[in-house]
């Protein structure tokens, strides 16, 4: 079920003097729908700045008891398939919320800013950020985007909107006022949820003992996600224990098929099935993605050796 946002006597809009003040009582009754108690929020904008701050302080001026989860806000720089990646594998795990997510380096262009309605009868959230492919993969775990709007309407905006900063003058605004229960209709036309933009899915292939598999990311510990299933390991012939070949980057590069990063000696690679189902490849102490010379792109081939 939703959670239902506290109703505070006060909503802040953001206008340019950052004083003014939207009483709830002023907002039209059939403008309001139950609302959230938490927020999340990812972005790529790093801990060495005022941005994530900034954010948080629109966000609560605007609904002082609302709940912010910071998902993490070290996603590389404008790597938007990082960025959808970790939401989409992290968002089945927190409650139903508003979702603010910020990769945006088409920010100050034409590209659209959006919120999403997903998820079934019983249990909705909102996606919040630029129409980019960064919601996509979060909207189809949800189980697929039910309605969107672009984020136009100006009254749930800064007044003054920085062309470079819209997490703050943007996207945070409209979080917070759907999490208050601002209906999603009020912030801005319909969009058509066949138009939003998809990220592609990452494939993996199986044939004659191998798994070809996209890399979909790299985490922080340099292993390295691949969109093989465990069912695509399995039809490989791939049991635990056997020894495998990767082959990436122009080389090849033993390897085992386990259960756990100890498994193997220090420093060894191993083949496992990590704790978001996917294959993964690791390395015992070391980081998987410097060995193997690896990003988050790219593709990887798993041989089995008998």
């Amino acid at each position: 079920m939703r959670g239902v946002a506290s109703r505070t006597d006060v909503v802040q809009r953001p206008p340019s003097n950052r004083g003014s003040l939207v009483r709830a009582s002023e907002l039209r009754h059939d403008c309001r729908v139950p609302g959230y108690t938490c927020v999340s929020f990812l972005s790529d904008y790093g801990q060495s700045d005022g941005f994530v701050a900034a954010c948080h302080g629109v966000l609560i001026r605007a609904v002082p008891s609302l709940r912010i989860i910071d998902i993490t806000h070290q996603i590389p720089p404008q790597r938007i398939r990082r960025g959808a990646a970790v939401l989409a594998q992290t968002v089945p795990w927190l409650p139903p919320a508003v979702h603010l997510a910020v990769v945006d380096p088409g920010v100050g262009t034409t590209r659209r800013a959006v919120a999403v309605l997903a998820g079934d009868e019983t249990q909705q959230s909102i996606l919040v950020g630029p129409d980019n492919g960064l919601l996509s993969w979060t909207w189809a775990r949800l189980g697929g985007a039910r309605s969107a709007v672009a984020l136009e309407n100006p009254a749930y905006q800064a007044s003054t909107v920085s062309a470079t900063f819209h997490g703050r003058d943007i996207f945070a605004p409209a979080a917070a006022h759907l999490a208050f229960g601002v209906a999603l209709a009020e912030l801005g036309p319909a969009v058509d949820p066949s138009s939003l933009v998809r990220l592609p899915k990452p494939t993996s292939t199986v044939r004659d003992g191998t798994v070809e598999a996209e890399v979909v990311s790299v985490d922080g510990f340099g292993n390295i996600q691949l969109a093989a299933t465990p069912m695509d390991l399995d039809t490989a012939g791939l049991r635990l224990g056997d020894d495998v070949l990767l082959q990436a980057t122009g080389a090849a590069f033993p390897a085992r098929f386990g259960r756990t990063f100890g498994d193997v000696p220090p420093g060894a690679l191993v083949v496992l099935v990590d704790s978001a189902g996917y294959t993964a490849i690791a390395a015992n102490g070391r980081s998987a993605a410097a060995v193997l010379s690896v990003g988050d792109t790219g593709t990887i081939v798993l041989c089995v050796r008998r």
